[in-house]
């Protein structure tokens, strides 16, 4: 089953029309590709009202052909010369009888042929570059909020670790062969593990929302990019923008094994592997597209707005 979700979009064998694809292939008929398509499929064909009956005409009597040489028949009648090797039908086309499988020739295949743009909603879909920067405008602002928040615990954490920090260096100094490192106090494990808890709060609380109301954090807002539901156009609720966020912040809460960083970097590069929609693996999981937004549009995007609509932006 192809990953291009239902929708409208230009006919490959002819760009002036636009179609309807089923997520399997194209069904009903072509329309004008500025004509303004329906929600769904297009309705269904209505069948051919049945050819009125007319009397028989009276049956005619061909004498049969005279014995004797007959004319040649004319080009290109009779049994055709199968295929040449290697050869392969187009898309939708039914292969000549007796035709076989060539060894060694490509087996028919979608992604062979030319593929419409996939554009979700009439949208197109938002650049890695732009998504790479928004993310990292996001991280300074969230870094910001911590500063102003977890500051305070950060700088009681140091005071205890100061001290064990100017030891071991007086140790490493001093030509010690096995420096002695002082275990953490209690103090010092219990603000590590209230530091990370209050960073991965901040974080959910700076995205989700906004995610959730509008599909834009400050800096997709400032890269003009927004996320959006694959199926519909409007906001993803609350309940998808936690999902979305969850398949990346909760790995957060491990950062003190390193694990967590490795699996952000990795998730964070994800929308690379996913050629057609661009999807990273918490978009996925939310089934949620990140599309750029167009010039002058609102914040709330409506199917008035869209690049391919007769009354939105141009």
């Amino acid at each position: 089953m192809s990953s291009v979700p239902a929708g409208w979009y230009k006919d490959p064998a002819d760009t002036s029309t636009q179609r309807y694809w089923d997520g399997e292939g194209w069904v009903g008929k072509a329309i004008p590709a500025d004509a303004t398509p329906p929600d769904g499929p297009p309705p269904a064909e209505e069948p051919e009202p049945p050819a009125p009956v007319t009397p028989a005409a009276p049956t005619v009597v061909t004498p049969a052909p005279a014995p004797g040489p007959q004319p040649a028949p004319p080009p290109g009648w009779g049994p055709q010369p199968p295929p040449p090797p290697g050869w392969q039908p187009p898309p939708g086309m039914q292969p000549p009888p007796g035709w076989q499988q060539t060894a060694g020739a490509q087996p028919m295949h979608p992604y062979l042929y030319p593929m419409p743009e996939v554009r979700p909603h009439g949208l197109a879909l938002a650049g890695l570059g732009r998504r790479l920067t928004a993310r990292l405008v996001d991280i300074a602002a969230v870094l910001v909020l911590n500063i102003l928040v977890n500051g305070y615990f950060v700088y009681l954490y140091w005071q205890d670790f100061s001290p064990i920090l100017t030891d071991y260096m007086d140790q490493m100094k001093a030509g010690v062969a096995a420096p002695v490192v002082q275990q953490p106090s209690e103090r010092m494990q219990t603000l590590s593990v209230a530091i990370v808890m209050i960073a991965t709060l901040l974080w959910l609380l700076y995205e989700a929302p906004s995610i959730a109301s509008t599909g834009q954090t400050l800096g997709k807002r400032l890269l003009g990019i927004k996320v959006v539901p694959v199926e519909k156009i409007g906001a993803i609720g609350f309940g998808r923008a936690f999902t979305r966020w969850a398949r990346l912040g909760m790995w957060t809460l491990f950062w003190w094994c390193g694990i967590g960083l490795i699996i952000q970097f990795v998730a964070a590069l994800s929308p690379v592997f996913d050629t057609r929609l661009r999807q990273a693996w918490h978009d996925k999981a939310a089934a949620t597209v990140v599309v750029a937004v167009p010039a002058g549009a609102p914040p709330t995007i409506d199917a008035t707005t869209r690049d391919d609509h007769p009354g939105g932006p141009q």
